[in-house]
């Protein structure tokens, strides 16, 4: 019964029927129309006795109330003003002012003491970085900056005597590896953990003063703060005795008011209307709802799809390259589900093998009347599908029957033997050092008829240093002799800088941007290359690119073989996606897979 009258007071609507008048309009809506207007009239009636009542019980209870404050401010204000004439008479009031100058003027030696401590603290561990630094191994220590350490000063002598004796035998061309150099470089590791450790000591005993020296600080500090307690607990008590004195006075006055206004108390409200009740519904609002409806189903998806391109940071489509930079997009290349690197041979008719015979015929023309071209494959970062497009690339242009050649200039990170299933093998790296001739580190492709690779070889040690030698333009001069077209397969030139300097060999760049993985901010990276000309003729292929439902292949469909995607096809052999865990167990639970033949993909 509580939960049911709860429920239904909850639903009474109280309203100002014109605002400044004080009258107030009573609403209840409720699906018996006469039983809501029976209870806003028993409610209106009960509330007008109701007036009176509580205005009489509350006038008692504020009568009570004040003739037990006011007995209890009597006891309160007594014994307030015997503790204040006591407290006067224990606590003598002293030269608050001297006192506090003589704190002060400790406290400040003490900080100006701890200052000291702290400066000495952050030298130790400035000249113990400078030694931890790996580029400062064979730098001297500049000084021990002030540190007044007998033991460190020595010690740091040792060291930079050692540092110098070490810097005369390397500026005389002494090796590195020669015995004298590598005793001075022990003595220099030995002297430099000395002074680590001596330095360790010292912040020790630095940290230890700081402690002693706050400690004395907080004491006088302590004793500086409870000086003035005295003087703020007497005006203290004296504030509250006056607020007790004035606290009486007021309450003996609203006694005598609330006395008063009992004696006359009658009811402040006055029922103009009675409630009445309507014959016609007033809601649900059809219309409003039918509305509402429309605007969250148009606006919600709208709002989704908003944040979704707000929140993207990566290339989602051929026009987020294009609104960015002017350099001409060769081609795009779909993505494989094929488990093999190599998909391009002669008898391959896959929509993605086709799409590395469009780029191409499209070279052509970034290439006009270029013999023994020279190609170089790069892109902003690692995993955008350097190796995979200089390998079909590669594979399709040797289809033409010109012989061709795929550099795995990855020296970092080499792929392409790898995802041609190859095993690693000597090339660049032992014929820049001088350990192999050319001709004889070039590989042949298995299966594959005028294709060949120059291996990466063993990774070395300084790659980029290695890339300036002059064996590096011998080699492009051999290559360009017998072989028709050349591909460089680079690391990608945002993170190193191995492009740039293999650009000067090329004819042509070309840069592989990969759908939902390149960062739009790195397209501004290759419209710096092409417009300043840091690579030569950089053209972009978008690598990696999947269908995005209702606008045809990557979203434009350029090249013709986005349309019809979805469909048998006459022109090329359309990939299936391998089935994932669902889609095979929905094949599996499709009844019509149970009996005879199975139902074909």
């Amino acid at each position: 019964t509580l939960a049911v009258a709860a429920g239904l007071a909850s639903q009474v609507k109280v309203q100002p029927k014109t605002p400044g008048t004080g009258i107030l309009s009573i609403g209840f809506q409720y699906t018996n129309a006469q039983m809501a207007a029976d209870i806003i009239n028993s409610l209106m009636v009960q509330y007008d006795s109701m007036t009176v009542e509580q205005s009489n019980y509350s006038t008692d209870q504020m009568l009570g109330f004040i003739d037990g404050r006011l007995k209890i401010l009597s006891s309160e204000l007594d014994t307030l003003q015997l503790k204040y004439l006591e407290y006067k008479q224990r606590n003598g009031l002293i030269d608050v002012e001297a006192q506090s100058s003589e704190a002060f003027a400790k406290i400040s030696e003490a900080e100006k003491a701890i200052s000291e401590q702290q400066a000495r603290l952050i030298i130790a561990s400035e000249i113990q970085g400078y030694l931890k630094d790996k580029e400062n191994q064979y730098n001297i220590v500049p000084s021990s900056l002030g540190l007044e350490d007998l033991t460190l000063n020595d010690l740091v002598s040792v060291y930079n005597k050692a540092q110098l004796e070490r810097r005369a035998l390397v500026d005389a061309n002494v090796p590195t590896g020669n015995p004298t150099v590598i005793e001075i470089e022990g003595q220099i590791e030995k002297s430099r953990q000395s002074i680590l450790e001596n330095l360790k000591n010292l912040q020790v005993v630095y940290g230890g003063a700081i402690n002693v020296l706050k400690k004395k600080s907080d004491k006088e500090q302590s004793q500086l703060q409870d000086m003035p307690f005295k003087t703020k607990d007497l005006v203290e008590m004296e504030r509250q005795i006056n607020t007790k004195i004035a606290l009486n006075a007021l309450l003996q006055q609203k006694r005598e008011e609330a006395a008063i206004g009992r004696a006359s108390t009658i009811s402040n409200s006055k029922i103009i209307d009675k409630a009445g009740a309507s014959n016609s519904p007033v809601k649900p609002n059809k219309r409003a709802i039918q509305i509402l409806a429309i605007l969250v189903g148009i606006g919600l998806p709208a709002i989704i799809i908003f944040i979704g391109e707000v929140v993207n940071d990566k290339v989602s489509t051929r026009f987020d390259i294009e609104k960015i930079t002017g350099a001409p997009i060769l081609g795009e290349v779909g993505h494989s589900y094929s488990e093999k690197t190599l998909i391009v041979n002669k008898t391959s008719r896959s929509m993605v093998a086709e799409q590395f015979r469009i780029i191409r015929s499209n070279l052509q023309y970034i290439l006009p009347k270029i013999e023994n071209p020279v190609i170089l494959v790069t892109s902003s970062f690692s995993g955008e599908g350097k190796s995979f497009v200089s390998t079909n690339m590669g594979a399709v242009f040797s289809l033409t029957g010109k012989k061709t050649i795929i550099l795995e200039f990855d020296i970092r990170k080499p792929k392409v033997l790898s995802g041609l299933g190859m095993s690693k093998k000597s090339g660049i790296s032992n014929y820049l050092v001088g350990k192999a001739d050319l001709k004889d580190l070039i590989v042949p492709v298995p299966d594959v008829e005028n294709l060949f690779v120059l291996p990466c070889g063993p990774i070395p040690p300084n790659p980029s240093e290695l890339l300036l030698d002059a064996k590096v333009t011998e080699m492009f001069a051999w290559l360009r002799e017998h072989f028709a077209v050349i591909y460089v397969d680079t690391a990608p030139v945002g993170m190193v800088s191995d492009a740039m300097t293999l650009g000067k060999f090329a004819d042509c760049t070309l840069y592989l941007v990969r759908q939902g993985h390149t960062f739009k901010k790195q397209v501004a990276l290759i419209d710096e290359f092409y417009r300043e000309k840091k690579l030569p003729r950089v053209s972009i292929v978008i690598n990696d690119v999947k269908v995005k439902p209702g606008y045809g292949y990557y979203g434009y469909g350029r090249y013709g073989y986005g349309y019809g995607y979805g469909q048998k096809s006459s022109y090329y052999e359309e990939e299936v996606a391998p089935e994932n865990f669902v889609e095979k167990w929905l094949r599996k639970l499709d009844p019509r897979n149970w009996f005879g033949k199975r139902r074909r993909r």
